[in-house]
C-alpha cells in the first residue's frame, strides 16, 4: 500500500483527530486550532476531519465534552479519596483549579459560549453539566448539615462556592494568584 493510500484508511478516525486536536489545544487556543492542522497530526488527508467534524465548530464541541468530562472525573477522583464534607469540596474544587491550571485551553473551551451555548448546550453538553451540578448539589446537601452552614439556601450556596472556584480557577490561570493560594483559599472559604 502506498503512503498516500496508508493516509486515508485509519482504524479510529475521529479519536486519532480529537486526540491530536487535544495535543493542539494543549498549546494553542481553540481559536487557532484549524482542521488541517488536525488533519496533519493525525496523519490523515486535509480533508478527512470533514468525514466525522462538519466544520472547525463542529470539533471544538466535540473537544469541550471531552474536556468537560476529564473536569468532571477529575472532581470525582479527588472526593473518592477523601472523607469529611469540607475535605471533600477542598479536594473537589482543588481538582477544578488544577485541571484549570494543567489545561488551560481545554478549560477555557468548555465554557467559551461559542461552543457551549449557555441555556442551549449539545446533548452531550447537557448531560455533563448536569452531571456536574448533581456533583455540587450532592455536596452542598451534605455541607448545609454542618451547624456553620445550616439555614443557606443549598442552591444559592453552590452557585456562590462554584462561581467562587470558577473565578479563583481563572485568576490563577491567568498568573493574578499562585496556584498554592488556591488550596488555602478553598480551606478558609469552607472552614
Amino acid at each position: 500500500m502506498s503512503r498516500s493510500s496508508a493516509r486515508y484508511h485509519h482504524g479510529d478516525l475521529q479519536n486519532a483527530l480529537e486526540e491530536a486536536a487535544l495535543e493542539l489545544l494543549e498549546t494553542v487556543p481553540a481559536g487557532r486550532i484549524s482542521l488541517r492542522e488536525v488533519a496533519r497530526r493525525a496523519g490523515v488527508s486535509h480533508n478527512a476531519p470533514y468525514h466525522h467534524f462538519g466544520d472547525r465548530a463542529a470539533l471544538l464541541k466535540a473537544l469541550g465534552v471531552r474536556a468537560m468530562g476529564d473536569l468532571i472525573a477529575a472532581q470525582e477522583e479527588a472526593l473518592a479519596a477523601e472523607e469529611g464534607v469540607v475535605a471533600r469540596l477542598t479536594a473537589m474544587f482543588g481538582a477544578y483549579v488544577e485541571y484549570a491550571c494543567a489545561h488551560p485551553q481545554a478549560f477555557a473551551l468548555i465554557f467559551d459560549p461559542e461552543y457551549c451555548v449557555p441555556g442551549s448546550p449539545s446533548e452531550e453538553m447537557a448531560a455533563l453539566i448536569s452531571r456536574n451540578e448533581e456533583l455540587l448539589a450532592s455536596e452542598v446537601a451534605d455541607l448545609i448539615r454542618l451547624p456553620r452552614f445550616e439555614g443557606r439556601d443549598p442552591e444559592a450556596l453552590a452557585a456562590g462556592l462554584w462561581a467562587t472556584v470558577h473565578g479563583m480557577s481563572q485568576l490563577v490561570v491567568l498568573g493574578h494568584l499562585p496556584r498554592t493560594a488556591s488550596r488555602h483559599a478553598l480551606t478558609a472559604l469552607l472552614a
